[in-house]
C-alpha cells in the first residue's frame, strides 16, 4: 500500500487536470438540481400534505433558496453549539433542530401556511429524500463523496507535514467476533471484504487467546496500554473501597486507565482513539468512555478532540443525520421482526429482546458505526500514524440474538462493508495505510444460568449463605398478590422439565467426589454453620446477597467476596463460616470450576470430579481445567495474584460436546471467562508484517501491535528515533518515490 492502485491514480490525475473547471461545474449542477427538485417537492407537498399551503407561485422558489442557505450555511454554525444534542439524542436532536429551522424559514415568507412542528418534520424528511435523489443522479454515492473530500483536502493541504514514507495503521476492532465465527463468515461470504483480502494474499488470518477475563475491559486495556493487571471482569468488587468497578461507568473507566497508563500506550504518538473504552494515551479521541467525565490529569490537554473532528463533520451535513436516523429506525424494525420470529419459532436459547432494546441497539449498529467511520476518514486525511476504533454492533446483537444467527450476521456484513470503504479511502490519504482487523474476544453461546436453573447466581450464593431470598415488589392490578419476578417465572418453567429438576436435585445432594471431600473436611474440623451473621462496620455501599456476602456476575464468571474479613479470605475460613457453600457450588451443573486460596496449599481450582493445586501442579481426580484450553492453569494462576481477586471466583461450566455454556448474565452469546469460542479472538493483518506467532493474553497482543508499528518505522513513545528507524524510513521513502 505504499502507492495507490491504478484506478485511484487515474482519478487523482483527472482531478488535477480538470480540477477547477470540473469542481465548479459539478457544484453548479448540484445547486441547480437541488433547487429545482426542492421547488417541485414543495409544490407536491402543497397539494398532498394537510396543514401545508402556499398561496402564490413564487413562494416555493424563494423557500427553496432559503432552505438551501439553511442547510449549507446556517446549519453547520448552529451545530457547532448543538453537537452534543445531536450525539446524545442519537441523531434525533438533529432532525428536530432542522425542523425548527424549517419552521423559521416558512414563518418569514409571506403567504406560507405551516400547520405545526410535526409538519415541519415531514418537510425535513422529504428534503432529505431530495438530497438522496440528487446524489444518485450525479453518481455521488458515499464512496464518491469520500474520494472528493480526500482529493480536495489533499490538494489544499499538500503533505501537511506528514511523512508519507512511513505507513500509518488502522486498527479496526470488531467487538466480540470469535476466530471460528470469523473464519466461517469469510468462507460463507458474510464478510466479502476480508474474504477478498485473504484470496488476494494481502492479509493473513490467525487467532489469539484471551486472558481468563475474556471481556472488552481487560482485553482493550491490555491491547492499548500494555497492562490489564487486576482487571477481573467487566465489573468486579473492590473490598477495600466497598465499590463495584464497572468498565462501562465513565468514572470507573477513567480510574482504570489512570491505574494502567504510563503515557506510552499504543496510540501515544499522535494517534487517535474512536469509540473505545480507553484512549491508549492517544492525543485525539472521541466517544471514549474513560474521557467522558474526566476533568483533569493526563487527559486535560486533550479535551478539545472529544466532540470534534469527524463527528462534527458528519452531523454538519443535515442529510447525514436524517439518513442515520432512518437507518436506525430500519434497524429497530429489523430487531422487532427477528425477535418475534425467534419467539414464534421457539428458537432456543433466546432472551428478552423487548422494551426499549430495539431502539437502544441502533446506537451501536448504526449511529455509532456511522460517526466512527466518519471520524476515521478524517483521521486518515489528517495522516494520523495509528488509529484504533471499536465497532460494537456485532457484540451487542450477539448477546441478545446468538453468535451466528441471521440478524447478527447482517450486522457483521454491514461492518465489513464499512471496512471496505475505509480501505478505498485510505489510498487517498497523505500517507499509505495498512489495515489490521481484530477482535477483543469471542463469544460462547448458551442458555442463561437463571433460565436454565431457575435462579440467578446471586440468589443461589445468597441462599447457601443463609440470606433471605428477595421479596418481589407487590403490585396491585385488582387481582391481589405480588407480581412474580423474572427468576420466579424462570423457576416455574424449569420445574416443568424433569431433566433439569433432576440436575438441581443432584446439585443439592452434593454427590460429587470433591463435594464429599469438602464436607469431610468440615466434619473433621468440627465446624458449625453460623446461623445469624450480622455485618460489622459501616453500612455497605454495595448490595449484599446475605449478611457480609457480595456476589458480582460478569458474563461467564461470578465473584464472591466476604466483606466481614479484610483481604483475601482463605478456603479454610469459608468452610468454617459456610460449610455448605463450596460443596453445593462445586456440584452445581452450571458451575465449571472455582478458584479459592488455601492457607495450606495456596491457589486451588475446584471442580466436580477433581481439584488442581496451582502452586505445585498436583491434580487429584480429574483436572477441572481440562476442558478450558492449554493455557487455563497459567491464566487462572495469574488472576490469583491480583490484589482484588475475590474470595471465590466461579467460572461457568463449558460443555465441549455441545460447545455450550450458561452465562451468569441474561445473554445468549456471552463471554468474560474461559470455555469455548469466547477465549479466541481473531487477528487479520497485512502479509508484509512479521507473523505474530502464538499470542496468549492481551498484553502479548499489545507487544505484537507495538512491534508492527516499530517495524514500519513509527517512533516508540518516549524514545528518540534510532538510526535503524531512520534507515527504514529512508528506504520506504525511496521505494515510494
Amino acid at each position: 500500500m505504499s502507492a495507490p492502485p491504478p484506478f485511484v491514480r487515474n482519478y487523482i490525475d483527472v482531478r488535477e487536470q480538470r480540477g477547477p473547471l470540473l469542481r465548479r461545474g459539478r457544484v453548479v449542477a448540484r445547486v441547480v438540481l437541488v433547487w429545482v427538485l426542492t421547488v417541485l417537492a414543495l409544490r407536491l407537498l402543497d397539494d398532498a400534505l394537510d396543514g401545508f399551503a402556499m398561496d402564490s407561485w413564487w413562494q416555493p422558489t424563494v423557500c427553496a433558496l432559503l432552505l438551501g442557505l439553511l442547510t449549507a450555511v446556517v446549519w453547520p454554525l448552529v451545530l457547532r453549539v448543538a453537537l452534543p444534542l445531536a450525539l446524545f439524542t442519537l441523531g434525533i436532536g438533529s432532525v428536530l433542530l432542522l425542523a425548527a429551522g424549517v419552521l423559521a424559514v416558512f414563518a418569514v415568507v409571506p403567504g406560507v401556511h405551516l400547520g405545526g412542528f410535526s409538519t415541519a418534520v415531514i418537510v425535513v424528511a422529504v428534503m432529505s429524500v431530495v438530497g438522496a435523489v440528487v446524489s444518485s443522479l450525479l453518481s455521488l454515492d458515499e464512496d464518491e463523496i469520500f474520494y472528493r473530500r480526500a482529493a480536495r483536502r489533499r490538494k489544499k493541504a499538500g503533505d501537511g507535514g506528514v511523512d508519507s514514507a512511513v505507513p500509518g495503521v488502522l486498527f479496526l476492532q470488531i467487538d466480540g467476533l470469535g476466530h471460528e465465527t470469523a473464519r466461517r463468515a469469510v468462507r460463507d461470504g458474510t464478510m466479502p471484504t476480508l474474504a477478498r483480502w485473504i484470496a488476494e494474499g494481502s492479509h493473513d488470518l490467525t487467532s489469539w487467546h484471551t486472558d481468563w477475563s475474556s471481556q472488552t475491559g481487560a482485553s482493550v486495556a491490555g491491547i492499548l496500554h500494555g497492562s490489564n493487571h487486576d482487571i477481573l471482569g467487566f465489573r468486579w468488587y473492590e473490598k477495600d473501597r466497598d465499590h463495584v468497578m464497572a468498565c462501562a461507568h465513565s468514572a470507573d473507566a477513567a480510574e482504570i486507565e489512570r491505574r494502567h497508563s504510563n503515557g506510552k500506550g499504543l496510540l501515544a504518538v499522535d494517534g487517535a482513539a474512536r469509540g473505545n473504552l480507553f484512549t491508549g494515551d492517544a492525543p485525539h479521541y472521541s466517544l471514549t468512555m474513560s474521557t467522558v467525565t474526566f476533568l483533569g490529569g493526563h487527559h486535560s490537554a486533550r479535551r478539545k478532540d472529544r466532540l470534534g473532528g469527524g463527528y462534527w463533520a458528519y452531523f454538519a451535513n443535515p442529510f447525514n443525520a436524517v439518513r442515520t436516523l432512518w437507518g436506525a429506525l430500519v434497524d429497530a424494525g429489523r430487531e422487532i421482526f427477528e425477535a418475534a420470529r425467534q419467539k414464534r419459532s421457539d428458537v432456543r436459547p433466546r432472551t428478552n429482546r423487548g422494551g426499549l432494546y430495539p431502539f437502544a441497539r441502533t446506537g451501536t449498529t448504526v449511529i455509532a458505526r456511522d460517526i466512527v467511520v466518519s471520524a476515521l476518514i478524517e483521521d486518515m486525511l489528517d495522516g494520523r500514524p495509528a488509529v484504533y476504533a471499536d465497532f460494537l454492533g456485532y457484540d451487542e446483537v450477539a448477546h441478545h440474538s446468538g453468535i451466528e444467527r441471521v440478524d447478527v450476521l447482517s450486522v457483521l456484513r454491514s461492518i465489513d462493508q464499512q471496512i471496505g470503504r475505509l480501505h478505498r479511502v485510505a489510498h487517498l490519504a497523505p500517507r499509505p495505510y495498512l489495515i489490521v482487523a481484530l477482535s477483543d474476544h469471542g463469544q460462547t453461546q448458551g442458555q442463561a444460568f437463571s433460565d436454565r436453573f431457575g435462579e440467578t447466581i446471586e440468589t443461589l450464593v445468597g441462599r447457601l449463605c443463609g440470606g433471605t431470598p428477595p421479596v418481589p415488589e407487590r403490585r396491585w392490578f385488582g387481582l391481589g398478590g405480588p407480581r412474580p419476578t423474572a427468576a420466579q417465572k424462570s423457576a416455574q418453567r424449569t420445574a416443568e422439565g424433569w431433566q433439569v429438576g433432576a440436575a438441581l436435585a443432584e446439585a443439592s445432594s452434593g454427590a460429587g467426589v470433591i463435594a464429599r471431600r469438602l464436607r469431610a473436611r468440615v466434619e473433621r474440623a468440627g465446624a458449625a454453620p453460623e446461623k445469624h451473621r450480622t455485618e460489622s462496620g459501616r453500612p455497605g455501599l454495595v448490595t449484599r446477597v446475605a449478611p457480609g456476602v457480595v456476589v458480582v456476575p460478569s458474563g461467564h464468571v461470578a465473584m464472591v467476596s466476604f466483606t466481614e474479613h479484610e483481604g483475601r479470605v482463605d478456603l479454610e475460613t469459608v468452610e468454617r463460616g459456610f460449610p455448605e457453600l463450596l460443596p453445593s457450588l462445586v456440584d452445581h451443573p452450571g458451575v465449571g470450576f472455582m478458584l479459592v486460596h488455601s492457607s495450606e496449599f495456596g491457589p486451588v481450582v475446584l471442580g466436580r470430579d477433581g481439584l488442581h493445586r496451582l502452586r505445585t501442579g498436583l491434580v487429584i481426580g480429574e483436572d477441572p481445567l481440562a476442558d478450558y484450553g492449554p493455557y487455563a492453569a497459567d491464566l487462572v494462576r495469574r488472576v490469583d495474584t491480583f490484589p482484588h481477586c475475590p474470595d471465590i471466583m466461579i467460572n461457568s461450566r463449558y460443555d465441549p460436546a455441545r460447545d455450550d455454556a450458561s452465562p451468569f448474565e441474561p445473554h445468549v452469546g456471552s463471554h468474560g471467562g474461559l470455555g469455548g469460542p469466547q477465549s479466541r479472538g481473531f487477528l487479520m493483518y497485512p502479509g508484509e508484517l512479521p507473523a505474530p506467532g502464538e499470542i496468549v493474553g492481551a498484553e502479548a497482543l499489545h507487544r505484537v501491535l507495538r512491534g508492527w508499528l516499530t517495524h514500519l518505522g513509527q517512533p516508540v513513545p518516549g524514545e528518540e528515533p534510532s538510526a535503524e528507524a531512520d534507515e527504514i524510513q529512508a528506504e520506504r521513502g525511496s521505494v515510494a518515490g
